[in-house]
Parts: structure tokens; C-alpha cells; sequence
């Protein structure tokens, strides 16, 4: 489909179902990259059995963005004109498709306390939770609800929880700078600290808290079910509904992002198919860049996100580490 010709959509569809009785108010957002449709699967199998009687808001009130960003989800791809999960903000001068819905999208969850905001990933991998930083008074991410956000993370489901994020991504910043991009709109969005800012980091900084659940590789059969469960599990957990209350994980990896490696040139490649926190050992040849030079591990680790397809001066891969964080006053332990 060319985007050139294709009719944009004009309108955000939120739908919301409020209890009779004061609770929480949570926001699902399903689709936020139009080629991750596991959170909008999974959403619109809960609204069908709430709209079916089913299941029923009794407390507080969630509100269901099934498909957050229109124009992706329309393409099929990961972003309409950019992409939507960075440098998210209110702006009075929309430049981009994503500028036009933020300006929608961040009201939704300035109204709401918690958000769950359902992914998926390029390779094959099992799921995993992204949180927020610990408590803190930073000037980056100050943060005082990571216990809350905690105890909702390890009822989700998975048992691999990943943080480090917004940090890791402010120091990209600063080797980014030099780098190429696809446009000067891109340059200017990848060189930009803010940039690193999306649904999580939007929420927490007005207030809330939040996460982001990678429910499996983007056409894996399982990772609709993996985003249904975790919806079912939060409406439980914050007593919005009527359901057994979800066990914590007795076990978890807890990992740290802890550096960024961008892809510098369209000619940059893998060494090989790397799947999602596959292990690294000191030195190990992970890709070459277009003029040649061997992009090596420099310390042990995991690698995450590895996107072959990432454009120029975009990220390409990440290093994560074991963490020692507690997580609800457990180590790590897998």
C-alpha cells in the first residue's frame, strides 16, 4: 500500500467501561506500532466478553485504545510517519501523523493512574515486562510508585522483567549525535533527550504508573493469549473486577538495560539471527558495519532487541545485564 495515496484516519477510538463503585482507573493500549496487533487482539476479546455481560466493570473505570496509532496499523508497519513510542508530548504545532495523535493520546492517559501498554517483538523470543526505574528524586525519571508498579509487574504473567530504559536511552543520545538519519526530522527526534519518552514514561511523569508487556514475536499464535491473561490479571489486581486475584511469580530474571548500539549505515548487518536476551560472552562477533568494521560484545551479557531492519541512526541492538534489583522483596532467581 503507498502511503502517499492512502486516506489517513482522523480519529483515536478509545472506548471505556466505568463501575458504580469508586476504584482505580486503568488504560490498555493495544497497537501503539501498527504491526504489533497481539494487544489489539487480546483487547478486543475482553471488550466482547464485558459487551457480552460476561465480565463486568464493578470498581473504578478502564478505558481500551485497541488501536493506538491508525495510520501504522493501516500500513501494516511499525510506525505511520515516525514512530509514536518516542518523544510522545503534547505539541502546539503538530509536524507528523504521531504529533497529531499524541496530541490526542496524551490527555487519555494524563486522566487515567495506571497504564498497560501491550507489545510485541521483531524476533522469536518469550515474553517480558518493561518497568520503570526505582524510586528516585533524578532529574530524568523522578518516580515514587515503583512498589505499585512492582506488585502489578509480577502478577502480568511472565517472569522476565527488563528496566533501565529512559537512562540507557539519554546516554544513546549523546553518541548519537554525530550520526546519520533517514531525514532531517529524524535527526533532529533521534538527537533530542525527550526522545526516549513514550506511553511508560509520559504516564509515571504525570502521575501514574505503568507498563509495557512484550507479549512474544509479532506473529507468534501465543502472544494474543499472553496479552488477554495480562488484561484479565490487571482488571483482578486492581479490583476492578470480579475475578481470583492473580498470583505473584515466586521466581524471576530481572535484567538491565544498560547501553544502546545504533545502527550507523542501511549496509550495517547481524552476524547472525539473534533472538532477544540470547547470552553474549566478552568479544563475541555480533554484526559488521558497512565500511567493515566488526561490531563485538564488549562485556557479557544478553542482547535485546536486535532489529536488522532498523533504519539509519536508529537503535539496532541493546545490552542487558542481570540486575540485583528486589522485585516485591525477591532476587533475581532464575
Amino acid at each position: 500500500m503507498n502511503q502517499q495515496t492512502t486516506t489517513r484516519p482522523q480519529s483515536l477510538k478509545s472506548i471505556t467501561y466505568t463501575g458504580l463503585n469508586p476504584g482505580i482507573k486503568l488504560i490498555v493500549l493495544g497497537a501503539v506500532h501498527g504491526n504489533e496487533i497481539c494487544g489489539t487482539q487480546g483487547i478486543q476479546r475482553v471488550m466482547a466478553e464485558l459487551d457480552a455481560g460476561r465480565l463486568e466493570v464493578k470498581a473504578g473505570q478502564v478505558t481500551f485504545v485497541p488501536i493506538t496509532n491508525p495510520l501504522a496499523y493501516q500500513l501494516g508497519q511499525r510506525a505511520g510517519d515516525r514512530n509514536l513510542n518516542r518523544n510522545l508530548g503534547l505539541t502546539e504545532s503538530p509536524i507528523d501523523y504521531e504529533d497529531r495523535i499524541a496530541n490526542a493520546l496524551c490527555p487519555l492517559l494524563a486522566a487515567h493512574e495506571v497504564l498497560l501498554d501491550l507489545h510485541s517483538f521483531h524476533s522469536a523470543g518469550e515474553p517480558f515486562i518493561m518497568l520503570g526505574p526505582e524510586n528516585n528524586n533524578g532529574d530524568l525519571e523522578p518516580f515514587s510508585l515503583a512498589a505499585a508498579e512492582e506488585a502489578l509487574a509480577v502478577r502480568l504473567g511472565p517472569s522476565r522483567i527488563v528496566d533501565g530504559w529512559l537512562d540507557t536511552y539519554a546516554r544513546g543520545v549523546h553518541h548519537r549525535v554525530s550520526n546519520t538519519a533517514v531525514s532531517e526530522r529524524a535527526h533532529l527526534l533521534n538527537t533530542d533527550p525527550r526522545y526516549g519518552i513514550g506511553t511508560t514514561e509520559y504516564m509515571r511523569a504525570n502521575g501514574g504508573y505503568a507498563l509495557t508487556l512484550e507479549c512474544g514475536q509479532h506473529n507468534d499464535p501465543k502472544a494474543p493469549e499472553v496479552a488477554y491473561q495480562a488484561i484479565l490479571n490487571t482488571l483482578a489486581h486492581l479490583n476492578l473486577v470480579e475475578l481470583p486475584t492473580p498470583a505473584a511469580q515466586q521466581k524471576l530474571e530481572v535484567l538491565r538495560i544498560d547501553e544502546v548500539i545504533d545502527k550507523n549505515h542501511s549496509a550495517d548487518q547481524f552476524q547472525k539471527a539473534w533472538v532477544s536476551f540470547d547470552p553474549l560472552t566478552q568479544n563475541d562477533n555480533i554484526g559488521v558495519r558497512e565500511d567493515g568494521t566488526t561490531v563485538t560484545a564488549t562485556r557479557a551479557g544478553f542482547i535485546l532487541f536486535p532489529n536488522p531492519n532498523a533504519q539509519a541512526g536508529n537503535e539496532w541492538f541493546y545490552y542487558a545485564k542481570r540486575s540485583d534489583r528486589k522485585i516485591a522483596g525477591l532476587l533475581s532467581a532464575l
